[in-house]
């Protein structure tokens, strides 16, 4: 099974997320937290810094993360073990590295955070949020 790591960056109420490009086999036109694919002998903290750098250019502060929730979910069909992480510590600033997997990046307020493609991870996402 693939496994997927997603994290949301949250800075005080707000939530950073990327609009998936039409082109996207998987949820395409969709906000979504910013991630991707657990490479071979990655941990997924690993695959996390990784993505958010190579996907938005942050650095992200790893031991500051804290997870949210794992789930199983379908994209097109193919079954992946995705797992969310909460993320208020990185450096440099967000911006939409990856044009050919985004149409956009922006904040969001938590009170007005558009549908989600998960909804046990927006659970997650505003309890966390909300409970800080």
């Amino acid at each position: 099974m693939v496994e997927v790591v997603v994290g949301a960056l949250v800075s005080g109420r707000r939530v950073l997320l990327v609009h998936r490009s039409a082109r996207k086999r998987a949820y395409p036109g969709v906000w979504e937290l910013p991630g991707g694919v657990v490479e071979d002998g990655e941990s997924e903290l690993e695959a996390l810094a990784r993505e958010l750098h190579e996907e938005l250019g942050v650095d992200v502060a790893t031991d500051t993360a804290s997870h949210l929730c794992r789930l199983v979910v379908a994209p097109a069909g193919e079954p992946a073990r995705l797992s969310a992480w909460l993320v208020r510590d990185w450096h440099g600033i967000p911006a939409n590295l990856a044009p050919e997997e985004h149409d956009g990046v922006q904040w969001f307020d938590v009170d007005e955070l558009p549908p989600p493609a998960h909804v046990p991870v927006r659970t997650a996402l505003l309890d966390a949020v909300r409970g800080s």
